[in-house]
């Protein structure tokens, strides 16, 4: 079994890039980051997004696509190329091995060979420099309260983890992280989206703004045109260098579905999917996760965070909405808008402004979840007999 192996697939065939992506997705823990279909991409698309292995289907013109392999190759001795073609030519598979792919597969590919040399991949990467955990904070629509629940649950994972902890906000246009935690950045995800040397950890260090609370931000951009610069490539970037830095990365978002938002979440440890128990909402969601799934994307990451649930609401019940939307409950945050409503325009987090509440406690517990999801911390009690479980036994 896999665990979080990801991959650029480079088809310029749509019928096998279809055939790949199905591969792929069959063996669990692999995500695809990019797919390009023409060769002159690979290079670009290998310098933006962090994947360790690139999968090239060399027909129908493997003469034309190996010579763009080795150079990719050469610049990326630490990429893992597979190639697949239907010529088992013997010339050609010698050729291909000298000049750095790793695996080559006759077409059609058997899963077996797949499967056995995915796992070659994940030995090496083990003893390669381990990465954060992200976690991505989704709203089903504008307004459900995600921006209050990234801000809060980075919070508290500052407080549980013993490397760093960064919250991002991936709302180019609207996003209101620094403004929820009184945050006035002097950089921007913008800053960090212009060029490679931007990427640098000195740069990104200077880019984000501690918050008393422990953790750090990255904030929006100061303007939309600033936003309209931000491609899902540099984007994917950035994040990669956080995770590269930070024991957690938390992103409010992506609001968006383009290449560079569903990369994000198939980089993604947990999708927290944030909702409330109203049908517009509920099918907002669906919308959300029928496109995701169609495209490829594995949803299996992807759990449910109902918002405003309160006792005596005529709205669809959670266990409801799970059911309708085919995912998991990860939690239930109480209806408590005086709350929420006076720490986001004081601009702090409900750990400083209300402590003793019963949704800073629900959150405490998201935290303790995501960081230890076993319990098995000193001192942790059984999930099921905490808040979080009274909860699940509510629904």
């Amino acid at each position: 079994m896999a665990k979080n192996i990801k991959f650029i697939v480079m088809s310029t065939v749509e019928e096998s890039a279809l055939e790949l992506r199905t591969h792929l997705l069959a063996i669990q823990g692999v995500r695809i980051l990019a797919e390009v279909d023409d060769s002159a991409l690979l290079g670009p698309a290998v310098s933006q997004f962090p994947v360790d292995v690139l999968m090239v289907n060399l027909d129908p013109a493997p003469d034309a696509i190996l010579p763009i392999l080795a150079d990719v190759a050469s610049s990326n001795p630490d990429l893992t190329i597979f190639a697949c073609s239907a010529s088992t030519d013997g010339p050609l598979i010698l050729k291909a091995m000298r000049l750095g792919i790793k695996e080559f597969f006759p077409v059609p590919i058997e899963a077996a060979q797949l499967t056995e040399a995915i796992a070659k991949v994940e030995v090496t990467k083990a003893d390669a420099v381990a990465s954060g955990k992200l976690i991505t904070v989704m709203g089903a629509s504008g307004g459900i309260g995600a921006t209050m629940i990234a801000a809060n649950l980075a919070a508290e994972l500052a407080k549980l983890a013993t490397g760093g902890v960064t919250v991002a906000d991936l709302d180019y246009r609207f996003g209101q992280i620094a403004t929820v935690l009184d945050i006035a950045p002097t950089y921007t995800l913008a800053d960090l989206c212009g060029s490679p040397e931007a990427l640098e950890p000195a740069v990104i260090e200077r880019a984000l703004t501690l918050h008393e609370m422990g953790m750090h931000v990255l904030s929006r951009p100061q303007s939309f045109s600033e936003a309209d610069i931000i491609t899902g490539a540099s984007c994917m970037g950035v994040v990669s260098s956080l995770l590269q830095m930070n024991e957690y990365v938390v992103t409010d978002g992506p609001t968006r579905f383009d290449i560079g938002g569903t990369s994000v979440l198939s980089l993604s440890d947990t999708n927290l999917l944030v909702v409330q128990s109203l049908v517009p909402c509920v099918r907002n969601a669906m919308r959300i996760l029928e496109t995701l799934r169609s495209n490829g994307h594995n949803t299996e990451n992807t759990k449910l965070v109902c918002n405003r649930v309160g006792r005596d609401s005529g709205h669809l019940t959670v266990k409801q909405v799970s059911e309708t939307l085919g995912i998991d409950v990860f939690a239930t945050l109480p209806d408590d808008w005086v709350t929420v409503s006076t720490s986001m325009n004081l601009g702090e987090p409900l750990a400083t402004n209300a402590p003793k509440s019963k949704l800073h406690a629900t959150i405490v517990e998201m935290a303790r979840l995501l960081h230890d999801p076993l319990g098995q911390q000193a001192g942790s009690d059984d999930p099921k007999k905490g808040l979080i479980g009274r909860i699940f036994a509510n629904a």
